[in-house]
């Protein structure tokens, strides 16, 4: 398959397709195989995407067309029955195209997944067969809030009255159903959050266009805004402690980060192969030889490491354990720092082009940078999996 940019100036490169090799998802997968086949539509507009800061809607447009919303939904429950692997290599393969829609994708997928985890154990999910009847676009603000959350809630007859501003919110354009925490101080019990879903059609439900970053420019991860809008006690789906951890976020974690980390795994394969091409075609291309090497070492053990985190996820079969997490939050921390080095060493592979536009390694390389600001920060894992250690709360 070959990708090309829109600049008429960007050469064309061969992209890889190995992520049905290193998920563990079978390499004759449906859906591996409509993932390859987006990706040259998805690849046409991402550069255009990145130069106006605009939201991906074609992408999630094509994603919605082929009922990819519902891929982790149950088929019993009328989806796509995708596995976790298969779920993680779609985003990697999409990333290939455009790192923007595999990066919103993987937001609302980790939000079904989380669900498919409850189905497993026979616990409530009432919105998966929503999620396959509708195709409904899930947002989430979940990283953000974490254990303190944001926003107040008032406790009123049947509901709350709740209030806040919400951001990154990942694909909040396209979004249908926004999947939220707000902070209730006032709670008899002290502090409280209340985790709950709110339908973007609710009266005082709207969205303030903020996002404007160095990368990852167009996943529309702008500022849903809450100004007293109702939620009725049947929308709240847990309420905790405020400011303290809670096992959700066990499942949180194991769910998302192999699927968040999986799209980063495909934006630096993509870096790689669009540095390769420019190093070859060279008059020289055996003089960066050695940097390719370190380039493709960093790279293997993005890809072998994200693979460790999909497997102990045993297709969201995992137990809700904090020592889980803290494997989970510590393989992230190794896949976010291979990423990293893969795109800088792309930048090095690809000389001066590199350091032009019209070259393509440069866009990727700050979209790869996005990989920083998903849950946890290195510092914050590293005391975090300490403490585990230690026999203590991770925080």
């Amino acid at each position: 398959m070959t990708l090309t940019d829109t600049r008429p100036d960007a050469p064309a490169f061969a992209a890889p397709s190995s992520s049905g090799h290193w998920t563990g998802a079978p390499s004759d997968s449906p859906w591996l195989a409509l993932a390859r086949s987006l990706v040259p539509s998805l690849a046409a507009r991402a550069a255009e995407h990145d130069r106006e800061g605009s939201f991906v809607a074609d992408g999630i447009d094509l994603l919605h067309d082929h009922r990819a919303m519902s891929m982790l939904v149950p088929r019993e429950l009328g989806g796509g029955g995708a596995t976790h692997a298969e779920a993680c290599a779609f985003l990697a393969e999409l990333a290939l195209g455009c790192p923007n829609t595999s990066l919103t994708f993987s937001m609302h997928s980790h939000l079904v997944g989380a669900q498919v985890w409850r189905h497993h154990r026979e616990l409530p999910a009432p919105v998966l067969p929503k999620v396959a009847a509708d195709q409904l676009v899930l947002v989430s603000t979940g990283a953000a809030d974490w254990m303190a959350s944001s926003g107040h809630a008032t406790k009123v007859a049947g509901g709350f009255r709740v209030s806040g501003r919400k951001a990154p919110s990942s694909g909040a354009p396209a979004g249908k159903v926004l999947v939220t925490s707000i902070r209730w101080d006032e709670a008899p019990d002290g502090p409280q959050v209340i985790h709950c879903s709110v339908p973007f059609s609710t009266e005082g439900v709207s969205v303030e266009e903020t996002w404007d970053t160095m990368g990852m420019r167009g996943t529309g991860s702008h500022t849903v805004v809450l100004s007293d809008v109702f939620v009725p006690d049947a929308a709240v789906s847990l309420m905790r402690p405020a400011d303290a951890w809670h096992p959700v976020w066990s499942v949180v974690i194991g769910t998302a980060m192999p699927l968040i980390m999986a799209s980063y795994v495909g934006v630096a394969e993509a870096v790689a192969a669009r540095a390769v091409a420019l190093a070859a075609g060279r008059p020289d291309p055996t003089a960066t030889a050695s940097l390719i090497g370190r380039m493709q070492s960093r790279l293997t053990t993005a890809r072998d490491v994200c693979r460790a985190m999909i497997d102990a996820s045993a297709n969201l079969t995992f137990d809700n354990t904090v020592e889980h997490a803290a494997g989970t939050l510590a393989r992230k921390t190794a896949v976010a720092e291979a990423v990293l080095d893969t795109a800088r060493l792309a930048m090095e592979v690809g000389g001066g082009q590199s350091f032009s536009t019209a070259g393509g390694v440069e866009r990727l390389v700050r979209d790869a940078h996005g990989v920083m600001y998903h849950p946890l920060p290195a510092h914050q894992q590293e005391l975090f999996c300490g403490r585990v250690a230690l026999g203590l709360a991770p925080f």
